[in-house]
């Protein structure tokens, strides 16, 4: 049937939100205009999908599955069902129970009895790749809704992104057109207290009577002693740390491993330029390596000099100053440890590097470098003069 369904998992939607906005995941941190958020989903659905809205189901957790007053606000909408799970408490924190496998049921009952052509899916959980796998397996055309993640974090399952016919990200700006962030609450001004009660505060509880020489012993030595504050651990450490004399900076260090020379002598940290060049994860903010995530995903195919390139590009924009970058000539093809560290990290998240014939593919390791070398080279004054093979 031509019509659109949106599945909402309000934990992630929410919570994504919550992190986006405020910094941290807890929901108590933000307020949600449910009728203009519903009213957002309705329209970009019926918008990217060109069909019109059958229903927005909308997953949600509750204590003992007890409607809270969002939930029942939400339910009395047009085109809105609300399904709860239970709320749990496991190892001091709140977990929800029952909320995937409703969603995983729900979208294979609609794509089985062909209720829908397009499905929306708002939500995180790889759990939800099978009911996702079933729904194609039926015709249906599956969209991917994520949102923008701010602190760094990539915050939906890879497998999800890959199995998706549609993504769309669902950005700040869209965000907080029905989420704002709730405003700190002021703290409460004294109260007087009532005079009668003042006078019983007030009042001195009488004092003790040593029965015993032994007890009036131990009074006495008790109240000639000042009270004593026990010191808290970090007023301890910062005491041990002013009894100790100024610290003594280490020796550098003389030896360093290259990959094409073995250990070779070095005078210490800092004496080579490449040694201070900054790195790319310092050189990143927490937006741009959520965003660095998204592309890893959705466009980077994971050659391994393609790989090098990618690192290598954000490394040579970030950094900003190409002149900082012309003392790596004298070294090449010999990345500087640093950087090569980072590189070859970052190329084991697409596989390479991984033992094959319990063996480390060699060939991956100089694809990658070489790829890292032939992107600088277009982009570092004279590096075009350099023949990479």
């Amino acid at each position: 049937m031509d019509r659109c369904v949106v599945l909402v998992d309000a934990g992630y939607l929410l919570g994504a939100a919550a992190s986006l906005l405020a910094g941290e995941s807890s929901r108590s941190r933000i307020t949600i205009e449910h009728s203009e958020l519903i009213r957002q989903l309705r329209e970009r659905a019926e918008a990217e999908t060109g069909l019109p809205l059958l229903r927005i189901y909308w997953f949600d957790a509750a204590p003992d599955r007890r409607p809270m007053p969002e939930h029942r606000r939400l339910r009395v909408m047009p085109r809105v069902t609300v399904r709860l799970g239970a709320l749990t408490r496991a190892e001091g924190r709140l977990v929800q129970k029952g909320v995937d496998a409703a969603m995983h049921a729900e979208l294979s009952e609609l794509a089985r009895n062909r209720a829908c052509a397009d499905v929306v899916l708002v939500t995180g959980d790889g759990d939800l790749l099978p009911g996702m796998m079933a729904a194609k397996d039926y015709g249906v055309a599956v969209h991917l809704w994520a949102v923008q993640a701010a602190d760094g974090d990539f915050n939906q399952s890879e497998d999800l992104v890959a199995e998706a016919d549609e993504r769309r990200v669902l950005d700040r700006e869209w965000i907080t057109r029905s989420v704002q962030v709730r405003e700190a609450p002021l703290p409460c001004p004294p109260t007087e207290t009532h005079p009668e009660f003042a006078k019983i505060l007030s009042a001195s509880q009488p004092a003790t009577v040593p029965d015993t020489p032994e007890e009036l012993v131990t009074a006495s030595v008790a109240a000639a002693k000042p009270a004593s504050k026990v010191p808290t651990p970090k007023e301890i450490a910062a005491g041990i740390a002013s009894a100790r004399p100024a610290a003594v900076p280490p020796a550098p260090s003389l030896l360093r491993w290259s990959s094409d020379r073995g250990l070779v002598e070095r005078q210490g940290e800092g004496s080579s330029p490449s040694d201070t060049i900054p790195t790319l994860t310092q050189l990143t903010t927490a937006e741009q390596k959520w965003a660095d995530r998204e592309e890893d995903i959705t466009t980077v195919g994971g050659d391994p000099t393609e790989v090098g390139q990618v690192f290598a590009r954000r490394w040579t924009e970030r950094l900003g100053d190409p002149g900082r970058l012309v003392g790596l000539w004298t070294d090449y093809p010999r990345v500087p440890h640093r950087i090569d560290g980072e590189l070859l990290r970052y190329a084991a998240r697409f596989g390479l590097l991984a033992h094959k014939d319990d063996q480390i593919d060699e060939h991956d390791r100089y694809a990658i470098r070489a790829g890292f070398w032939r992107e600088l080279a277009t982009r570092v004054p004279g590096g075009e003069a350099l023949t990479l093979d």
